[in-house]
């Protein structure tokens, strides 16, 4: 209505698991939970004298707490308060399974459970021990028993629970954030990251922890040093060597895109060019092609390790046999020398590891890509002119195609930007995004349960490049996205992603992302006077099918489809029949859609489509326009009046109130249409 506000993306919140969602509100209660059930028999082992069991409690609670209904009775029971002292106990395995389970927490329990572990003061121990991290990590001791691998440093596993911990809290609580500031943690976690070569694993919770931490944060922002700056630019002109390495250095990208505003003006262009050139490289990489060469990768590995281990095993056995022992030799001495050969084997996850940090990182590209693009404060000046003025002046079609038409704001870009953008071909290379998932990669996935969760990574892509898409047609010239041919087949593409949906009903932010997509392109298509791709069958079949979809994004963007080719055809001749059905669906939207958005979007349409040309004159003679819009204008009024105050934000009813305000000028200039066609 109007003008289409630019998505803008923060970090995601989810679980480590993936199975357990955001957002679990606070209940007393007990959930279903016994008092002496196991979420009270691990919680009354926090403080059992022996460190091993009050290990294994926090470790049973960090498997607890990712059953949803599980959440409310351990906050109910002050898990909060119990676990984080723990973050600070004598045994290094206790502050790292303490530390699992608050993580965990946060994670799984969303906006809520964060904001009441800061109430709980979960703070004031985790800064501690980030404290002591820190100066672990320059060459702490560790004893044999709480070094429980050759290859592992607890200091920096610990240190990477408690980052994650930090990570999600600022995600959710201001406060938390605000506390960050305080207690120095910047300079903490830059520490960690500075180990991005030996610990890939911390880096990228750091790297998560600062993307979010750094945003909108203006206090912090003035904070950074030159030695953290110095610390970032090494990750980013760090080689990649592994697919991690690309999730690790777009995170870091978008932490120097957040700063940018502190930098010296003299390095902006230097900075962007450099941030623009790594997001560039990761969406360069054809994620259902990386898909389908790691998942080879992992059968070819595995089938290897399969064949050592039964080399070894038929070699353990062959020495057994020549010491004639083999017929008394117990089960457990087998059993033990399959294990030892086991623990010598890589991890099984490994290639699945590698490209889920890459589909991250491309997701996480592409949200930078769209905060780049995205307006902060969009302004209403242009609504609140049009609402100043005298509501008894003459209705101008001019002003009416030209305001309340104009249904994506221009957003200016830098010049630095806007090269840089250009440069890297990041349009074409979003655009390639837009495509439906490989569909051998998703077959792959389908196959493997721990591979199958990617399916869903690879639709969120998809979906964010659409995202991205909107946002770069709205900021760029449409120019740069090639001629008048390369519009069309890009208009066509949306156009058949969206008619490859069986069922509207269910793909609810596909059909948003996608349909956005196409508003913007034929918004950037009609405003070039380039020819529109859409016959008036599939634009009436796209229609009729999107407003029935219960999003009401995706109704309100078929909505303004029509509005837009419906004016480009009201200047052409032989259009009657066609702008009479649109007149008739879009009337119909306008006085019997549930949602006033949607409504003054539908009203916004006609004024556009019948502002102007002859064809549009007669047809809406034709339809009554008049007559239906002076009956239904009494009713809007009052529906903004009784409902607008509860159900919708101050922006919609500013646009709300323009919507009256033009739909009494279009009225006086449909009178004078009516007036001189019928005389």
């Amino acid at each position: 209505m109007g003008k289409s506000r630019m998505k803008r993306f923060k970090r995601p919140h989810f679980s480590p698991t993936g199975d357990c969602q955001a957002e679990t509100p606070l209940e007393n209660g007990t959930a279903g939970e016994d008092d002496d059930g196991p979420a009270a028999e691990l919680l009354g082992k926090l403080q059992h004298p022996s460190a091993e069991v009050r290990e294994c409690a926090c470790a049973g609670l960090a498997r607890l707490v990712q059953q949803r209904q599980v959440l409310p009775w351990v906050l109910h029971r002050d898990a909060v308060r119990q676990l984080g002292p723990l973050l600070l106990d004598p045994s290094l395995a206790v502050r790292e399974t303490a530390a699992g389970a608050l993580r965990n927490l946060s994670a799984c329990g969303g906006f809520d459970v964060c904001d009441d572990m800061v109430t709980k003061d979960v703070m004031t121990p985790l800064v501690a021990l980030l404290k002591e991290c820190s100066a672990g990590l320059d060459g702490h001791e560790v004893s044999p028993q709480d070094k429980k691998d050759q290859n592992e440093n607890p200091i920096e596993n610990i240190a990477n629970e408690a980052v994650n911990i930090l990570w999600n809290i600022c995600e959710c609580s201001s406060r938390a954030v605000s506390i960050f500031n305080k207690e120095g943690c910047l300079e903490i976690i830059l520490k960690c990251l500075s180990r991005f070569a030996t610990n890939g694993d911390l880096a990228i919770s750091v790297a998560y922890c600062l993307q979010t931490v750094t945003e909108d944060n203006p206090e912090l922002l003035k904070s950074f040093s030159a030695a953290g700056l110095s610390v970032l630019e090494s990750v980013m002109l760090s080689p990649v060597n592994s697919m991690e390495y690309f999730l690790l250095k777009t995170l870091v990208a978008g932490t120097v895109w957040n700063l940018k505003d502190v930098l010296p003006s003299r390095s902006q262009a230097e900075v962007i060019n450099a941030v623009l050139k790594i997001l560039s490289e990761v969406l360069d990489v054809d994620a259902g092609e990386a898909v389908i060469h790691m998942k080879a990768a992992e059968v070819q590995r595995l089938k290897t390790v399969a064949e050592t281990e039964e080399m070894l095993e038929k070699a353990c056995g062959d020495a057994v046999a020549e010491d004639d022992e083999m017929e008394e030799m117990p089960q457990k001495t087998k059993a033990r020398r399959k294990t030892f050969v086991s623990d010598l084997l890589p991890p099984t996850d490994k290639e699945l590891r590698q490209t889920t940090a890459l589909l991250s990182a491309q997701q996480t590209a592409l949200e930078i890509l769209v905060n780049m693009c995205c307006s902060e404060d969009p302004s209403d000046d242009e609504w609140e002119e049009l609402s100043s003025s005298d509501e008894n002046e003459a209705f101008m079609e001019t002003s009416l195609s030209e305001c309340a038409g104009q249904l994506l704001s221009p957003l200016c870009l830098s010049h630095e930007i806007h090269t840089a953008l250009t440069t890297y071909l990041i349009p074409k290379k979003v655009v390639e995004k837009t495509a439906f998932p490989n569909s051998i990669a998703v077959d792959i996935c389908s196959k493997t349960p721990t591979w199958k969760p990617l399916i869903r990574k690879l639709n969120t892509i998809q979906c964010r490049a659409l995202v991205c898409l909107q946002s770069l047609v709205s900021a760029l010239d449409v120019d740069h996205l090639g001629e008048a041919p390369a519009i069309q087949t890009l208009a066509q593409h949306l156009s058949q992603l969206l008619f490859s949906q069986p069922d509207f009903a269910k793909q609810t932010d596909f059909l948003e992302a996608a349909s956005s997509a196409l508003r913007a392109v034929l918004q950037a298509m009609a405003s070039k006077n380039i020819s529109q791709c859409l016959t008036p069958d599939q634009l009436m079949t796209l229609c009729k099918a999107g407003i029935c979809s219960s999003n009401t994004g995706v109704r309100v963007n078929v909505v303004s489809i029509l509005g837009i080719t419906g004016s480009v055809l009201a200047k052409e001749d032989g259009t009657l029949e066609t702008l009479k059905t649109i007149g008739c669906f879009l009337l119909e939207v306008a006085t019997k859609d549930p949602s006033l958005v949607v409504a003054g979007e539908a009203l916004d349409a006609l004024f556009d489509v019948f502002a102007d040309g002859k064809e549009a004159e007669r047809a809406s003679v034709q339809i009554k326009l008049l007559l239906a819009l002076k009956e239904f204008q009494p009713v809007f009024k009052m529906k903004i009046r009784k409902e607008g105050r509860g159900k919708y934000s101050p922006e919609q009813l500013c646009v709300l109130d323009n919507v009256k305000i033009n739909l009494k000028r279009f009225i006086t200039y449909q009178e004078t249409v009516e007036k001189r066609l019928t005389s």
